[in-house]
């Protein structure tokens, strides 16, 4: 098999794999829910230690009733806080727009009645506030204004009978997408408390809108702890009961991701903690973090704290936000490789201001760092296209006899030199490069919104006038010419059929992607010509 041949299998399959989990997302079917008993109704707080994933037979919307609200609005984001249960209800990332329509601005948390997503935050145990409960607020328009670095609203639960009074307050600061999330406890009463706060997020079990057929990636919750790193349980899982993740520690994080964005509820210090998930039926799932803070006395009250980031993937601030947050940004197991590639993305994108640009200087240096892996693939091709007619010849002579076929080919590649798979190695190399830098320039959120120039006014967004794509079609054909073409017929035909469906394909690809695949068949097609030159110019044996 030749190296172009090989590296059309390879991308080919990798165009397939793609193809494949964008259709698994779609249309594989959902998993039955089972009717089961004696598990909490859904909405109830979670009780630590109990099977937490069990599923739920009663309707997770009956906790989502509305009550009075808090709009907050800060240079960043725009929240709605509810007086039911104190949740976040809403939440704008005020500086990003929606993937299918950029007049609208994105939404993360959503509290509508068939795909919500919140923030909720209670107590565990008899008497005390849930996410169930309902709260003091004073409703209006919370607004970070002049030159305030923060905004506070806060929300207050009593129990007159206990004497048990919970206040809870978010606090919102000037260009940051984390909240802190503080709550006091003041035990009025004659009894000790048992205070287990926990934090959790209610999701539909969907992909966010606008992600494409074609790139498929992750949505659903995520766990670290510092044994074993970054864990992710999909939604089928949860539903199945088949999630595997550390669910006891002194330490980590949880969060639900999804592409570009992710938030996470982040309890500091060493705090003992118990991870759970839940299916809460009717495609709604709960994921979140039970933290034991110990006991208060009557007569004593207690702070605590627990940040909630909720925002971009932005490589820089999830690395000084919590330990592992950076991993939610997800390259998967070519992270490793992946980071430095962004890394230089970023350092020259800062150089020269565009994106676009950045990712044409990368692919140029990236194309320099490898030649000499490159060159000798290409050489060896060369060589074969220079053979291409003594092997015809020889297949004319030998007609059917494979077997006297094979030997004379094997005889003329020994006295010309020439190791049919010699560029196998090298080119088997750069692969991995370029899978990698693949995914950073999928998962960079940097990019989101990003003009190149012209007609491309958002790299993460499909070319709307094909322009990329063509190029990238026409100069696939261009490599095909370049490069020996099979004696077999068919396998000529498939060849050129290739780069069409290619072409095809990557229509629907974000103009950044497609951006460096030009760019690297540009550079592909001038090495490969030279190096054809100069072989074509020397003697044949």
């Amino acid at each position: 098999m030749d190296n172009q041949r090989l590296i059309l299998f390879i991308v080919f399959s990798f165009s397939l794999l793609l193809l494949w989990e964008g259709w698994q997302s779609k249309h594989a079917p959902q998993p039955v829910v089972p009717v089961t008993t004696g598990v909490p109704a859904a909405g109830t707080p979670p009780t630590p230690g109990q099977t937490l994933n069990a599923p739920v037979a009663a309707p997770a919307q009956a906790g989502f009733n509305k009550g009075a609200r808090a709009i907050v609005e800060t240079d960043v984001l725009h929240a709605t806080i509810d007086a039911n249960g104190g949740d976040l209800r809403e939440l704008k990332l005020l500086k990003y727009r929606e993937t299918e329509d950029k007049n609208k601005v994105f939404t993360l948390f959503e509290d509508t009645q068939t795909k919500p997503y919140l923030a909720q935050s209670g107590l565990v145990g008899k008497d005390l506030p849930t996410h169930r409960s309902t709260f003091q607020l004073n409703p209006g328009t919370y607004r970070l204004s002049g030159g305030a670095v923060q905004v506070e609203v806060p929300l207050v639960w009593s129990d007159p009978v206990t004497g048990v009074r919970v206040e809870k307050t978010y606090i919102f600061k000037r260009g940051s997408y984390q909240i802190t999330v503080r709550t006091r406890v003041i035990n009025g009463g004659t009894q000790p408390i048992d205070l287990t706060p926990y934090y959790q997020f209610t999701r539909h079990g969907e992909a966010p809108r606008g992600e494409s057929f074609f790139l498929h990636t992750y949505t659903g919750p995520a766990f670290y702890t510092d044994a074993k790193k970054f864990q992710k349980v999909s939604f089928s899982d949860i539903q199945e009961g088949k999630g595997e993740f550390e669910k006891t520690a002194d330490n980590g994080w949880m969060g639900l991701v999804q592409h570009h964005f992710v938030s996470a509820w982040l309890p500091e210090g060493n705090v003992k903690r118990e991870y759970y998930t839940r299916a809460l039926g009717d495609g709604l799932y709960s994921a979140g973090v039970i933290l034991a803070e110990g006991t208060l006395a009557p007569g004593l009250q207690k702070t605590f704290t627990v940040p909630l980031y909720a925002g971009p993937q932005t490589q820089n601030v999830l690395e000084i936000t919590a330990p592992g947050l950076e991993l939610a940004r997800d390259y998967g197991w070519l992270t490793p490789l992946a980071y430095p590639i962004f890394w230089a993305l970023d350092k020259i994108e800062r150089l020269v201001g565009n994106w676009g640009w950045a990712i044409i200087i990368l692919t140029l240096l990236l194309k320099i760092a490898l030649y000499p892996l490159s060159a000798a693939g290409y050489k060896s091709m060369a060589k074969m296209k220079k053979l291409t007619p003594r092997l015809q010849q020889l297949k004319e002579s030998f007609g059917d006899d494979r077997a006297k076929l094979h030997q004379a080919m094997a005889e003329m590649y020994k006295t010309e030199k020439i190791n049919p798979l010699g560029g196998c190695l090298p080119i088997l190399i750069q692969i991995p490069v370029f899978i990698a830098l693949y995914w950073v320039l999928l998962a960079a959120v940097e990019m989101r919104g990003a003009p190149w120039l012209g007609w491309i006014t958002d790299l993460t967004a499909p070319d709307p006038w094909f322009i990329l794509p063509v190029i990238m079609g026409v100069t696939s054909i261009l490599q095909v010419k370049l490069n020996p073409q099979p004696m077999d017929p068919m396998q000529a035909k498939i060849m050129m059929i290739m780069p069409v469906a290619f072409t095809v394909m990557f229509v629907f690809f974000p103009a950044g992607l497609v951006l460096y695949w030009v760019v690297n068949n540009i550079l592909s097609i001038a090495q490969q010509w030279m190096i054809n030159k100069q072989v074509e110019g020397s003697p044949a044996k």
